[in-house]
């Protein structure tokens, strides 16, 4: 059975425009939250950055780790995950220190999302010096192995070129055995794909596009086999943006308050915009391409509580 997750509106997409007060902008996240959390759905998802996009705004970005934590005592049930935690952001070792506690916090519900990370203009912004791209999957490589290592030995020690750490006491480690589950992002073929099958829970790759998730679920499947993992074993999500339409909708007119100020021409070059069926053959397309977790984004869900239940329809196709 293919599962589905759904990221809640966290303004890093300009989806909070239109709501001018910031505790009324919570309050639409959460309500989603709440919404998809009272429905079927298996998780809910935010994205860790500081900045908007397609381009820097003074418009509202919640930050990832503290929503997360927020969201996990608001919901009773769904798999909270980010999409996924920038690892240049926060040490490794403060990383497993704050996913055990979230892990606790939701009673076992993390999703604990990890990539190298790839904002430029946000690193500069907020002090990160901006490595080399050796250096950042390096470094990325060296984290992956400390978090891991700091949930589940007692007195871990890592000493590598860019990280060190000596034997960091990290109580409570979490609900989840062996550890919360783990979550890497990206499809980065000689370091990330080789990661998931070293380490991951989850890989995430390919934004929906067939090719590419076939492409690198194929080199995934040779990580596995190379260091003897179960490649079946293995989540292989995929994330896709839409906004449902009804047959006959003017697509500019619908779309209005969910571009969030954006011309039409910008936002339909990153969402997927069409009826119901349209959107459940591009579902199908992934699945057929090797993916088994649809992670939406549907655009508009701050102002349109009722596009949460409309998306779950369509996921409840491939049930």
């Amino acid at each position: 059975m293919t599962r589905f997750g759904i990221f809640v509106p966290q303004g890093w997409r300009m989806d909070l425009v239109g709501i001018g007060d910031p505790v009324q902008q919570w309050e639409a996240m959460t309500a989603v939250a709440r919404a998809a959390d009272e429905g079927s759905w298996d998780s809910i998802w935010l994205y860790d950055h500081f900045h908007t996009v397609p381009r820097p705004s003074t418009e509202t970005t919640f930050e990832c780790w503290t929503a997360t934590a927020a969201l996990a005592r608001d919901t009773k049930r769904v798999n909270i995950g980010q999409m996924v935690g920038c690892n240049g952001y926060r040490n490794p070792s403060l990383y497993a220190k704050i996913s055990s506690t979230v892990d606790v916090a939701s009673n076992g519900r993390l999703y604990a999302g990890i990539g190298a990370g790839w904002y430029e203009h946000e690193w500069r912004a907020y002090g990160y010096e901006w490595p080399e791209l050796k250096d950042r999957m390096g470094a990325f490589r060296e984290a992956v192995e400390i978090v891991v290592g700091m949930w589940t030995q007692d007195e871990f020690t890592f000493n590598g070129k860019y990280y060190s750490v000596d034997k960091p006491i990290n109580e409570p480690k979490g609900v989840r055995k062996p550890h919360p589950s783990l979550w890497i992002g990206g499809g980065g073929e000689k370091v990330t794909l080789k990661l998931v099958a070293q380490y991951g829970d989850a890989a995430n790759v390919g934004a929906g596009d067939p090719a590419t998730i076939t492409d690198k679920l194929a080199i995934l499947k040779q990580h596995c086999e190379t260091v003897g993992r179960d490649y079946a074993e293995i989540i292989k999500s995929t994330n896709l943006p839409v906004f449902p339409l009804d047959p006959g909708d003017d697509p500019v007119k619908a779309t209005e308050k969910a571009r969030g100020g954006l011309g039409y021409e910008e936002f339909a070059a990153n969402t997927i915009i069409g009826t119901d069926d349209q959107i459940a053959t591009r579902v199908d397309a992934a699945l057929q391409a090797g993916a088994d977790y649809i992670i939406f984004y549907v655009a508009g869900v701050a102002h349109d509580l009722d596009l949460v239940a409309r998306a779950e329809a369509i996921a409840r196709r491939f049930s």
